[in-house]
């Protein structure tokens, strides 16, 4: 009798308690399990450091080409490089390198190069000399690249073939001291060597594993450029714990070994490289690259490679849903879609039109040190927090004074955190296990991405630049994007570079840069203020070719504002907030407003007629 009592007692408390957990406390089980998994991956790490066993990402990579030799690393054009081809032709590139004595460890090599089987070759190989390898961006041309270049203080620079074009506009201008090669076998370029003939006579033995070993994680691994919030683009340290981190997210998702992982994303982003390489290899998984994303291909090279994960950004997956209903669009099979920006409409007609794919939304800043993944598949949101993640990753979100451009703070002067449904900007606590590495020789741009004495004289805090909103569940909503860059087509677009080359002209007096919503588009466009020299007059042909050669495309502002006259705060900092409200529509702008327009090769004057066409999509943007 009693028994039986205490039996039913007991089983009427498990099944209060598994309601109540159900009512209150619905993601309980699911947040546990995730959390445990990136634990379990956070405690191998740790462990290995502790005995001594330090694994990089390239050593995986290098222990899988032992073990999986035949197994297909790349496919790229429909041409299959497996696990040990990769291998031996990074040897031939390291071997190549080792031979002219030009590098040493530790040495930074820039690589400007565009999405292809040897960018892989020649990062692997470089690292395996122990070298930092530096990821340009090859959308930028000019000034902006020799600042890139200058900013990470590179030894040597190596240029794929289909890029001596943007070499040649800055080959006079370059430093003496940086050796450049290019991937050809010949080149008529002065002072330039070339790679391709000499690695077919290059051996591929593997170079001394001493040569690559690493003594601490926090090493530098990778210079991935970044505009960040301020300035223009710096080269952020990619440590080799934040590569193993990265390296980890595909498999934190739920992809395996099995998969296949598509890629058209640039690798000289930490999307692609990171996640996507690095998680490849993580997994033991293949990887079907692509040069450059294409809405009309891209479901058939799924069908083709038999993909089942994708890599994606917000712009990528509007673009897919804008293209034509092609039958059997469906029949496909991937299974997960991994990445970052895509708006909750996108995300449901994405779902509706391609079917059963789970979205794996994350967020995290290339240099930041804190991160977020949408484990649940929540539309809209960017990830989720809790109580237990807080106490590995500690974070908050503060009140935010939008005018000024600075967190608020109060009497005491100490920040304050806002309520859950309001936005606040993120920041995230700088500790030892969770270290900001900043920018590669510049300790000015580091410094001002840390927020000191938050709260306490003594806190430090990595300031993301970005505004989010934590609702009631927990789960995170990306709401804006503060400081001095705005995001166009997946790339971080910097005001300041912007207002460079623009300044530039004869007959520009001043400019101000900011970004404005379009209708159904992601992110913000670029539009610039502008202000005359006195008795000059408006050249909007020579505007067009200024912008057009000196800027990557998706920087092009795409919308101009004549004023007679810049609005700056008490400090004489010009004033964006009115602008961007504003935005560029001419039946409430008396200013006079241009609108870039690619098929006339210059600006035209924004009337009714052309922005009513721009909202309806008549204009490609």
């Amino acid at each position: 009798m009693l028994y039986s009592w205490v039996t039913g007692a007991a089983s009427g408390l498990f099944l209060c308690l598994h309601l109540l957990q159900k009512l209150f406390f619905p993601y309980f089980w699911v947040d546990l399990k995730f959390l445990l998994k990136v634990l379990k991956y956070g405690v191998t790490v740790e462990a290995d450091r502790l005995r001594g066993k330090l694994h990089t990402v390239l050593d995986r990579f290098v222990t899988l080409a032992e073990k999986q030799p035949d197994k297909p690393f790349l496919i790229y054009d429909g041409e299959v490089h497996t696990y040990r081809a990769v291998d031996r032709r990074s040897n031939r590139v390291a071997q190549l390198f080792l031979k002219e004595g030009t590098l040493e460890r530790g040495d930074t090599v820039a690589l400007l190069m565009s999405n292809e089987p040897d960018f892989i070759h020649v990062w692997f190989g470089l690292a395996k000399l122990g070298c930092v390898v530096s990821f340009l961006n090859f959308n930028i041309r000019a000034r902006s690249l020799l600042h890139c270049i200058s900013s990470c203080a590179p030894k040597m620079l190596v240029v794929g073939a289909d890029l001596l074009e943007s070499l040649e506009e800055i080959l006079p201008s370059l430093q003496e001291d940086i050796s450049v090669w290019v991937m050809t076998r010949e080149c008529s370029l002065p002072h330039v060597d070339t790679i391709l003939d000499k690695l077919e006579v290059a051996s591929d033995d593997a170079v001394p594993a001493n040569l690559r070993v690493t003594n601490n994680l926090m090493d530098p691994h990778l210079y991935i450029f970044t505009s960040g919030t301020t300035g223009l683009p710096k080269p952020a340290v990619i440590s080799q714990m934040q590569a193993l981190r990265g390296a980890a997210g595909l498999w934190a998702f739920g992809a395996n070994s099995d998969d296949i992982i598509y890629t058209t994303l640039p690798l000289y982003h930490s999307a692609a490289a990171l996640l996507g390489i690095g998680g490849c290899i993580k997994l033991g998984a293949t990887c079907v690259l692509r040069k450059k994303f294409s809405a009309s291909q891209f479901w058939d090279d799924c069908k083709k490679y038999n993909v089942t994960v994708v890599q994606y950004i917000g712009e990528l997956c509007r673009y897919l849903c804008k293209q034509p209903v092609k039958e059997g669009e469906r029949n496909h099979k991937v299974r997960l879609a991994v990445g970052n920006g895509v708006r909750p409409d996108v995300w449901r007609e994405f779902l509706h039109r391609f079917g059963n794919i789970k979205i794996c939304e994350l967020y995290g800043a290339t240099e930041g040190n804190i991160c977020f993944m949408n484990h649940t598949g929540k539309i809209g949101s960017v990830g989720r927090t809790n109580f237990f993640y807080k106490l590995i990753f500690p974070f908050d979100l503060i009140k935010y004074d939008f005018q000024n451009e600075e967190p608020l703070r109060n009497k005491s002067g100490w920040c304050e955190r806002v309520k859950k449904g309001e936005p606040g900007l993120l920041i995230s606590k700088v500790t030892s296990k969770n270290p900001f590495f900043g920018y590669a020789g510049n300790k000015k741009d580091t410094e001002k991405k840390l927020l000191c004495g938050v709260f306490k004289k003594e806190d430090c805090y990595f300031n993301t630049g970005d505004v989010m909103v934590q609702n009631q569940d927990n789960y995170l909503y990306f709401w804006d994007r503060t400081g001095d860059t705005f995001r166009w087509k997946g790339e971080n677009v910097a005001t300041t570079e912007v207002s460079d080359v623009i300044g530039m002209l004869d007959f520009i007096q001043e400019v101000n840069v900011y970004g404005v919503f379009v209708q159904g588009y992601d992110g913000k466009a670029g539009m610039a203020s502008i202000m005359l020299k006195p008795k000059r007059s408006l050249d909007l042909e020579k505007l067009y070719d200024c912008v057009v050669t000196y800027l990557p495309s998706y920087a092009c502002p795409l919308f101009l504002r004549l004023q007679e006259k810049m609005e700056v705060t008490g400090t004489f900092k010009q004033l964006k907030i009115k602008l961007v409200r504003e935005g560029f529509n001419p039946s409430t702008i008396s200013d006079p407003l241009y609108f870039l327009d690619s098929s006339n090769k210059s600006y035209i004057l924004l009337t009714k007629e052309v922005h009513d066409k721009i909202l309806r999509g008549q204009f490609k943007l």
